[in-house]
């Protein structure tokens, strides 16, 4: 039985921070086992996250810099971790997913930044990064990524949400994959946290002390993202460009609005819920009080893992994806994203 051990790293949308999880792959027939042997998140101090935040609106130069500086910071921090666990240094192959600054695959682009040759030199192993960018130039959304790492790496369940920025389920039916994303996600909720001071709504403890505002969620609801047929994905400037202005314009308090905004994530992520159970995970799993309010909405069996599974799910699955592409074996289903064919995505770096 083949073992091989992949640190995958992930830096979502959120801008809270870079996961690094160090996974043991065990590849047996057609079957693969994994196991967590560390994971820990280093949080972004929050003037560099807001420095993320704004770069889509600063210039090329800026944006060329931060590339080559995250993949830099990146390997130090793998450096770190290296040195905080020395039981991981035996991982011989990195995946990076990258910080998505743009993602607009109707336009035929999506960018993730975080300089793979970069990554590489700093930590002297290859690195395999850019999972995405092939997939969009096939014609499809280049997102989700996870669903073919769910099909092998959880069996046990066919119905997958993920909370993060951005919301978006995957549904396996026998050999046919649904997936793509719902609506916004703590993206919008960190937004209007900060706005109380918060860099986000622990349990949501904020939104709780909030009331629903019916005008506010009906014209959410008419986002004409809504109207699309999967598959379709979402970026952060989808986000800014066509949520935000209807929150802002509401002029509600701030636990008004994010209780709203809660209770429209978790009407359309409801409704999505096509099996009997769900996993959920990412950091949104951690709100309290958005889970209620999906409960209240679905009949179905809403599942919270361990805290580790929630934190880590999509960096174990980028290792995972990562080790396909090094290996060359398909990584992206075309029936998940709409691309012309499944396709082998990503760049390696320091072979």
């Amino acid at each position: 039985m083949a073992t091989y051990n992949v640190i995958g790293l992930m830096s979502g949308s959120s801008l809270d921070g870079l996961d690094i999880c160090h996974a043991r792959f065990r590849e047996e027939g057609q079957g693969w086992e994994y196991e967590i042997v560390r994971a820990v998140c280093y949080p972004y101090e929050e003037q560099f996250g807001e420095a993320l935040r704004v770069l889509p609106q600063r210039t090329a130069v800026e944006l060329a810099f931060m590339h080559t500086y995250i993949g830099k910071l990146h390997g130090l921090l793998v450096n770190r971790f290296f040195t905080e666990f020395p039981e991981s240094r035996e991982a011989s192959l990195i995946v990076s997913h990258g910080q998505t600054i743009f993602h607009q695959p109707e336009n035929g682009f999506t960018c993730q930044i975080g300089c793979g040759a970069t990554l590489s030199a700093v930590t002297d192993r290859p690195v395999v990064c850019d999972l995405r960018t092939m997939d969009v130039a096939l014609g499809g959304q280049g997102a989700p990524l996870v669903p073919l790492g769910e099909r092998y790496l959880f069996p046990a369940f066919r119905n997958f949400l993920n909370i993060g920025g951005i919301c978006n389920i995957s549904s396996h039916i026998d050999e046919h994959v649904l997936a793509y994303d719902v609506c916004p996600g703590n993206t919008l909720l960190n937004y209007f946290a900060r706005k109380a001071g918060k860099p986000f709504d622990e349990h949501g403890d904020i939104a709780r002390q909030g009331k629903v505002d019916h005008s506010l969620l009906e014209q959410l609801n008419r986002v004409a993202f809504y109207e699309k047929n999967a598959p379709k994905s979402l970026g952060t400037e989808h986000i800014l460009s066509d949520w935000l202005p209807l929150t802002e314009a509401a002029e509600l308090t701030v636990p008004d609005t994010m209780a709203t905004i809660v209770e429209h994530i978790a009407v359309r992520v409801a409704e999505t819920i096509t099996t009997d159970k769900v996993l959920v995970t990412g950091g949104g799993a951690f709100n309290h009080f958005l889970m209620e309010r999906i409960r209240k909405n679905t009949s179905s069996e809403v599942i919270v893992p361990s805290g580790q599974t929630i934190e880590f799910k999509e960096a174990l699955i980028m290792a995972f994806l990562g080790l396909l592409r090094y290996q060359g074996k398909t990584n992206c289903w075309s029936a998940v994203t709409g691309a012309s064919r499944d396709s082998l995505g990503g760049a390696i770096y320091g072979v």
